[in-house]
């Protein structure tokens, strides 16, 4: 099942004119329970569209829109212009060694990360920043709640392709302001205006600097013996006056949030009572967040995995009021 957001899967059962938002709600209910609780509301959703014969994704080999793909598709098409190359890094599994690099594409629907290894690497090599590229039969994969497209054996690209083109690349500006009491499970590309009320301690551990996955004794699961990177996530509690919600912060945007890099993060490390000063400072301050809403079921909660991070503006919040 492919991992559509569960505010996705509502709109579009709605925009059929199948159901009103009011019955959409009361047969997921109805479906949870009779089920016995065993699925969540999204899989109740994908089960109420399939009973209505809505369609919910494109087919895989159909040429993709960024904002239509999800993670667990395979032999994706799309097209996106290069919005940022991330440098090439090297690796060891065992007694071979590899190596891996990303780039970023966008269209006028969002922004998503293309991933290469080993072999591929050259052909990306070749790709420079505002290059419009094709990706062919490629599969999709979540990584810390983001979605990226991976090669795989029979992915390719092809760079500038005859008759494409990519006008407008969506910016951080198209993004949909939002009270936290009108958040929903699933809502991707969403703006909130918060002020800061409970901060707490960073979490700290190592990571492979290949592919982020978490690396014990220098172990990754994926690429073996490595040398891991300290990283980190931190937490924060936000009001708007309609609600509060958690903000979830992973290391870039730490970095952001407290002006701090990985040297300035990593003397907090074996002494958390050093974090005391940056907490008191951070209470009571207004910050602009842009992120991903996913329900955090161990704790019943809202969660708003923050992907951009701004200081709040009042000038510019001024002038949106007056708007």
């Amino acid at each position: 099942m492919y991992k559509v957001p569960l505010a996705e899967i509502k709109s579009k059962i709605i925009s059929s004119g199948k159901l009103d938002s009011e019955k959409l709600e009361k047969k997921i209910k109805e479906k949870i329970n009779e089920l016995s609780g065993l699925i969540s509301e999204e899989g109740a959703a994908h089960i109420i569209a399939n009973e209505f014969g809505i369609e919910l994704t494109k087919p895989d080999s159909d040429k993709l829109k960024i904002k239509e793909i999800y993670p667990g598709m395979r032999n994706v098409s799309t097209v996106g212009k290069v919005v940022k190359k991330f440098e090439v890094r090297e690796f060891a599994k065992g007694e071979s060694k590899g190596k891996v690099c990303s780039m970023m594409i966008g269209d006028d629907t969002g922004t998503i990360r293309v991933v290469f290894w080993n072999d591929q690497v050259d052909a990306a090599s070749k790709v420079n920043e505002d290059d419009i590229i094709k990706v062919k039969d490629a599969y999709v994969r979540e990584n810390r709640n983001n979605k990226e497209i991976h090669l795989g054996e029979r992915g390719e690209i092809e760079v500038n392709p005859e008759g494409e083109k990519i006008e407008r690349v969506r910016q951080s500006a198209d993004y949909e302001r939002k009270k936290i009491q009108e958040l929903e499970n699933g809502s991707d590309g969403v703006e909130i205006l918060g002020t800061v009320v409970q901060v707490f301690d960073p979490r700290f551990f190592n990571v492979c600097p290949d592919c982020g996955k978490r690396a014990n004794d220098e172990q990754c699961p994926e690429h073996g013996a490595v040398k891991s990177d300290l990283s980190y996530v931190m937490n924060l509690v936000l009001d708007d006056g309609t609600g509060t919600i958690r903000g979830v912060f992973w290391k870039n945007q730490v970095h952001h949030l407290l002006g701090l890099d990985n040297d300035g993060m990593a003397k907090f490390k074996d002494n958390l009572s050093l974090f005391e000063n940056v907490k008191n400072d951070l209470l009571g301050e207004q910050f602009k967040l842009i992120g991903r809403v996913k329900k955090n079921d161990m704790f019943e909660r809202l969660e708003l995995n923050v992907q951009l991070v701004e200081k709040a503006d009042p000038q510019a919040e001024l002038a949106r009021l007056e708007k």
